[in-house]
Parts: C-alpha cells; structure tokens; sequence
C-alpha cells in the first residue's frame, strides 16, 4: 500500500477537541495512529494530534466499508492519517480521556505516512533512558506531556510580550554576533572570515545593547532572546538559553521591582489561576544568608539556621572553638522528627553530602526521650548542651546538625544540606508558590584564583549611594543596587540598577583591576556612549526556561526545550558539535594542530 496525498480533503476539527455537541456530525481528522487494535469484525485505532486523541472505529462486518476496513488492517503505530467519518456516542465510555464520551466510525481514510517501528515509545509513562529521548527528540516531542510543556511556553511568552506591550515596552533585537569582553562565564566565540584571527562572541546576555538603547532615549525596552555560555552544565541550565530582558529609564529599584509584581501576578493569574499577594516578601541577602545559608531560599517549608556561636565561643570542643576564633561559627538545624527518621547510617549520608560543599564534617545531636545522643556529647558540658537545646529549640525526637567552619562553607553546606533534608522527609508543599526579591548583595567578591575582586552580578552594577565612598578604599564592603526574583528556591531572575555615571564606572572599573587603558580598550563604546547624557536606569532578566519549568512543574530544563543540549553541551539529535571540513576552516583562517600532546 503507497501512501496518499491530502487531494481534496481537509481538516475540519482537532482530534483532541471534539466533545459530545459533534455527535451527529461529518468530520474530518488528521494524526499519527497511537495505538490500533484488530479485533476481527472490529479495527479501534485512536488518532493522536497535538491538542489529544479520540478514538476512530472501522467495521468490517459494513458492506460499504469493507475496502476501507481493508486498508485499516495495515495501520501500524505512528503512520499519519487523515479520516473522514461520523461522530457518535461511544459504547464504552473512557472518563479519564476527554473525548472519552464520543468515537468516529470512519468512512474514508487515507494513509499520509508510513512509519517504521519506533525506537522509543511515544508515550508519557515510557522508561526510555534521556540519551535516547534526545536522540530521537521529534518522537519524544510527540508525547502529551512535552507537548504541553512546549505550549506552556509558547503562552508564557505571549503573555510577557503583551503584558510588556500594554506598559510602554519597545521589543528591540539587539545583535547575536558581538565583540568578546571579559568577566562572566566563557564567551562562545565565532570566527571571522573577513577579518583573519578575529573573532566575534554570542552574547551571554544584551546587557550592553540594552545599556546603550536607554542612552540613545529608547526607555523602555524589552526582548525574549537567546543568551549563550560556555560553562559547566546542570539540570537547570543550558549552553544556550533564553532570557525575558528588559531594561528601563529614569527608576529606580522600587520602579523595577513594582512593574514586575505587576507582570508576576498577571502571569500567574493566566497560567495558574492564582492571586499573588502584594507586595512580595523581601529578604536582605545578609539576612537570606543567615536564615537559609542560602540567597535563594525555599520559603516551602520552616528550618531556619541557627547560630550557635554567642553560646560556644568558649567552648572545650576545639573543632567548635578554633572556628569562631578564626572568624567563621558554628550554627545548626534542628530537623523537627529527625532522630527517627535518621539511622545512624543516614546520618553519615548526610555528612558525605556536606563535605560535597568543603565542610570537614557534620556533627549531630539526638533528643531521646531519656538522654542526649550524640558522639560529640563527651566533649561539651551540660551547661553547653542546654544552651544548644535552648537556642535551637529542640524538643525530643528531633536532630539537631552542626557544622563549623568559615562562614562561607557554613553557610553553602547547612543551606544545601536544609533542603536536601526537606526533600527526604518530603516537607516542601508542591501545590505552593513561594516569591520572594533578594535584595542588596555584595557588589564584589575575592577570586582568589585570580587574586583580586570580581563583579558579583556584572561590571556595570551600581553601588547603593551610601555606598559609594567605599568603591576606592573598601570595596569589599560596597552594596550593590541589585535584586533577585526567587521563586521556590530558584533565582528566576535578577536585575540592578546600572552605573550611568562615567566617573563611578571608572571607579568600578578600577576596583576590578583594570588599568584606564584596558577599560577603555574593552568598553570604551560604553564609556563614550555615556559622555553625552545617559539617563538613570536599570533593568531585570528572567530565565524563560526556569519560568516555564515553573509552571509545568518539571525539574529538568531540557523537558521544556524543544530541542536542547546534553550535560555534555552536545546535541544527539543532529550531532552538534562536530568538525568542518578542510576547506571551511580555510576560509575562517583556523588550523587545527592535530598532533598529539
């Protein structure tokens, strides 16, 4: 059997659409064949399109549709097809299918398409491994659920550009190819053919385009565009991404930060039918990082750290005392049930799982009903172990988990270690959205790689105004004018307001360990651009990606990327990267030295 072309015929309705108001009517379908089933007199065969499937019958004991019943005999998962047929009432009804309640007798159909037997089943509850769903991802990309999560997606987007649209906003392009510049992740870099040993980089975000529009009066700009990094991947981040940016003039952080719990409350509204109480809860990052160990806190679910030095600066305990008295703490969790749910054998789990984040170890504290077990008990006196158990409020049956170190590391290995626990003991509500802005982060931090202070955001954030005498003589302590969107524990988002000064970039720049001259070689566009009258501004990007993982609930960013990249950053499906040939990289003046080391 050859297959057929459409001819005359055409859609009419979507498989997924069709309710018990179509009974009676002439349809006609087209989908791929998710499943078929020959019952002798009998062929049942659902139809699949992307908005769902029904269920189509041919008859075979119909003297008019013996040829048709024939050529459905040959149908094999995944052929396309289109049918022609009458809606009627189905005799046995399905209550979980929304076309449950109707089925097609078909009268004509033509085959599209053939298909070979599928590598991978084309279906939610398949257990095919990751490699294989990217290798054949437009059979993957079939299934219900990645389905919804793509259309998820496309209406977030829709939404944004409308919400935006209706503010004022201008969506501008700003270039794909640009010049390299340093801080940030790796730039991916892309050679000139023109320009022999030059090189043009993808940008890691607009950041300066969108600087510089807002110089040249544009005022409020907006783009969902493609960002690109060379760096070490995860389960929420890919090589190249897609960011919501945007970029306005004359605000300052409470303008920014009001237009966006504007456009969250309407997104979620649309999306998820929810009413966002505003204004959104704020946490200084001093205070993030004293509570949670963490400037993206879960706010799901309660267990605060707690600080333990007041009580044990003094303490015997050396591992607790040298800690303090080298300028880190000692702080704590109180796991609230954690003595029953914590064997021993967990417990060392869980130290294994801190020293993932440089901790040397995980010291812990049980609350029986008799006693106090512990295998630091011996070398703490009863006055010290009342004053934890006052401090962290532990009641029997809880845990309590200790870890003393630089604050840095105290901070990274509690604040990881809280929601690994959450997760375990299954505390976080999943149903809840918990939002909160993170504001007023450090401006620097020491890399002590490179031996000198680096950007926390990037380059161009502006100290707080109090703040701004310490850029020459203790940047260390300067405050930047940047705030987080967080959203279940994950940064959806970030934005600052941006240096629009000349001489306070300089500063900037200086305290960066740039000379005047390297400055000026590497942003000297930026840096004249401002000699003529740049407005106050600022702005914020989302991650679209994450957002969508959001509201799809899903965990992994490549289920809501049509086409993405491994852990790896390689694609199975078309085998990206790979190698050019000869020739093209004559023309991009490359030579690949093939020697081995």
């Amino acid at each position: 059997m050859t297959t057929e072309s459409l001819g005359a015929m055409r859609r009419t309705h979507f498989c997924g659409k069709l309710t018990e108001e179509n009974i009676g009517q002439e349809v006609i379908i087209m989908g791929w064949i998710a499943k078929a089933r020959d019952l002798g007199a009998l062929i049942f065969s659902d139809v699949r399109d992307y908005s769902g499937l029904v269920q189509v019958v041919f008859d075979g004991e119909d003297e008019n549709r013996q040829e048709i019943f024939k050529k459905a005999k040959t149908l094999r998962g995944e052929f396309v097809v289109g049918i022609k047929g009458l809606v009627r009432e189905r005799s046995s009804v399905n209550e979980d299918l929304p076309t449950g309640h109707i089925e097609i007798l078909a009268d004509q159909l033509k085959i599209l398409s053939k298909s070979e037997v599928p590598p991978i089943y084309v279906k939610d509850d398949d257990t095919v491994s990751e490699e294989m769903r990217l290798k054949y991802r437009t059979l993957d990309l079939r299934k219900t659920t990645m389905q919804k999560n793509l259309r998820i997606r496309g209406k977030l987007m829709k939404l944004t550009r409308d919400f935006f649209d209706q503010k004022g906003f201008l969506e501008v392009e700003t270039p794909v190819l640009n010049r390299p510049t340093p801080e940030g992740a790796r730039d991916y870099v892309v050679p000139s053919r023109i320009h022999p040993g030059e090189f043009y980089a993808l940008p890691q975000s607009p950041q300066l385009m969108k600087q510089l529009l807002m110089v040249a009066g544009f005022d409020r700009y907006i783009q969902i565009t493609k960002c690109f990094r060379d760096e070490d991947l995860r389960a929420n981040r890919q090589p190249e991404f897609t960011q919501i940016d945007m970029e306005l003039s004359f605000v300052d952080r409470e303008d920014i930060m009001a237009i966006n719990e504007d456009y969250l409350a309407y997104i979620f509204k649309e999306l998820e039918g929810i009413d966002l109480k505003l204004p959104l809860d704020r946490l200084t990052y001093d205070e993030a990082m004293r509570r949670f160990g963490s400037d993206k806190p879960d706010l799901r679910f309660a267990m605060e750290l707690i600080d333990l030095s007041p009580v044990l600066k003094e303490s015997s305990f050396k591992v607790f005392a040298s800690a303090i008295e080298g300028g880190g703490s000692v702080r704590a969790l109180c796991v609230k049930g954690g003595a029953d749910f914590y064997s021993r054998k967990k417990i060392d789990k869980l130290e294994a799982f801190v020293k993932d984040f440089k901790a040397k170890g995980l010291a812990w504290m049980k609350v029986n009903p008799e006693d106090i077990q512990s295998p630091i008990k011996k070398f703490l006196s009863p006055e010290e172990i009342q004053a934890i158990l006052d401090k962290t409020q532990a009641q029997v049956g809880d845990l309590v988990l200790f870890v003393a170190d630089k604050n840095k590391v105290v901070f990274d290995a509690l604040g990881n270690l809280r929601v690994h626990i959450a997760k375990e003991m299954d505390l976080i509500d999943k149903e809840a959205f918990a939002l909160l802005w993170v504001t007023d982060f450090p401006l620097f931090e020491f890399d002590e790689e490179e031996d000198r202070y680096v950007a926390v955001h990037h380059p161009f954030t502006a100290p707080k105004e109090e703040d701004l005498d310490l850029l020459d003589k203790a940047p260390e302590k300067c405050r930047a004018q940047a705030y987080d969107i967080v959203i279940n524990g994950d940064e959806m988002g970030g934005g600052s307001i941006r240096i629009h000064n000349p001489e306070v970039q300089k500063k900037m720049f200086k305290a960066l360990g740039f000379t005047e001259e390297a400055a000026y070689e590497k942003f000297g566009f930026l840096i004249e651009a401002f000699k003529y009258g740049a407005p106050p501004h600022g702005g914020l990007a989302y991650g679209l990606d994450r957002l969508t993982m959001l509201f799809t609930g899903r965990d992994n960013i490549r289920d809501v990327i049509a086409f993405p990249k491994t852990q790896a950053a390689t694609d199975l499906l078309t085998g990206a990267p790979n190698s050019l040939d000869p020739d093209q990289l004559k023309e991009v003046h490359i030579n690949i030295d093939s020697r081995e080391e």
